[in-house]
């Protein structure tokens, strides 16, 4: 059992080594601790703190820096989030002040801010594709047999591409998907309307259409970039400044993994059900991957009501000062969430 005065050495030693990246010795904290301890005391406190594997020396005659396991007992019992100063909170508001045209932007460059006021790797998710509906689907006739397909829903985003389609499809057919299209899926969520182009909406284009697998295809295509999962990162340049590795390829390898959606996604956990409103923490080892054993990783979601939640996260080395950076990340989602609530609203009203 630790005793009151070796938890404060703990985040004492902590703190200071957070904010310097020097090992902290027994007269440093002599002169920070807010009581009166001798240099022998808090000597026999830093070995009784090594002794459990909460500290641990770089070399024999250093000072000491936290170990892994001092970092997960300081998250999981000491930590206190910061409150930021007032300069901080302006900077995080004025930072959100310029005007937005679509969901995405502001989701992308949320991220780019994030990186910008911590030196870290940040990454954004939108709000939950789930709650996303259809709210307008369009082709526009292009040049030999071609169409750009356009989807708009209620996210506020824009989402087309380019197709061929058969010489056998007439305009007068397209016409008639086009309208059957808007008229049974318009207003749904995007999971159901993906689920209905492959129960009842074929049935209902082959009155128009003999063949009307092409014209789906289309459909389907542009639906799944619209309701596919937006990663964003910013500032993947500071990970250089904190990796361990001279080896080309093992930093290669690092980039891949915030690169690939696939592995992104998984890093960040985004399986059913693993939502939180809490920071969470993980630290090197425990994101199971030994790239990372160096770097620490921050997620919290943010709440936008009705249009469901999105994620936040930073990715830094495990000395960063989690005090600080909780405190950042609190504001930060509430900054975010307001801005993406005030766009949801003004959206509303420029569609009624």
């Amino acid at each position: 059992m630790l005793t009151e005065r070796q938890l404060m050495i703990l985040k004492e030693i902590i703190r200071l080594f957070t904010e310097s990246g020097q090992p902290v010795g027994s007269k440093k904290l002599m002169a920070e601790l807010p009581m009166h301890v001798s240099s022998a005391t808090i000597r026999n406190d830093m070995a009784d703190l090594e002794s459990v594997g909460l500290i641990e020396k770089t070399h024999s005659s250093s000072g000491r820096v936290p170990s892994m396991k001092g970092y997960r007992y300081y998250l999981d019992h000491l930590i206190q989030p910061a409150t930021l100063n007032p300069i901080d909170v302006a900077t995080v508001q004025q930072s959100f002040g310029h005007r937005y045209h679509k969901i995405d932007e502001i989701v992308s460059q949320s991220a780019n801010i994030l990186s910008n006021l911590t030196s870290y790797t940040a990454i954004t998710l939108g709000p939950e594709v789930a709650e996303i509906r259809l709210t307008g689907f369009r082709l526009v006739p292009l040049s030999n047999h071609q169409v750009m397909a356009i989807i708009v829903t209620s996210a506020g985003t824009v989402d087309n591409q380019v197709f061929s389609i058969s010489q056998h499809i007439s305009g007068d057919e397209l016409e008639k998907a086009i309208r059957i299209i808007n008229e049974h899926l318009v207003g749904l969520p995007l999971t159901v309307v993906s689920q209905k182009l492959k129960t009842e909406v074929p049935a209902l284009l082959t009155q128009y259409m003999a063949s009307p697998g092409g014209f789906l295809n289309i459909f389907d295509d542009v639906l799944k970039q619209a309701s596919q999962e937006r990663l964003y990162v910013g500032g993947q340049m500071n990970l250089l400044n904190f990796s361990q590795f001279a080896d080309v390829d093992q930093l290669k390898s690092i980039y891949n993994i915030i690169n690939q959606s696939d592995d992104l996604a998984k890093l960040l956990d985004l399986s059913p059900g693993s939502a939180n409103n809490q920071v969470q923490v993980r630290l090197g080892d425990e994101m199971t991957n030994e790239l990372l054993k160096n770097y620490s990783l921050m997620t919290v979601n943010y709440d936008v009501g009705e249009h469901g939640q999105g994620l936040i996260a930073l990715l830094g080395p495990t000395s960063m000062p989690y005090s600080r950076m909780i405190g950042l990340l609190d504001v930060f989602r509430e900054e975010l969430a307001r801005k993406l609530i005030d766009y949801y609203a003004d959206f509303d009203d420029n569609q009624t």
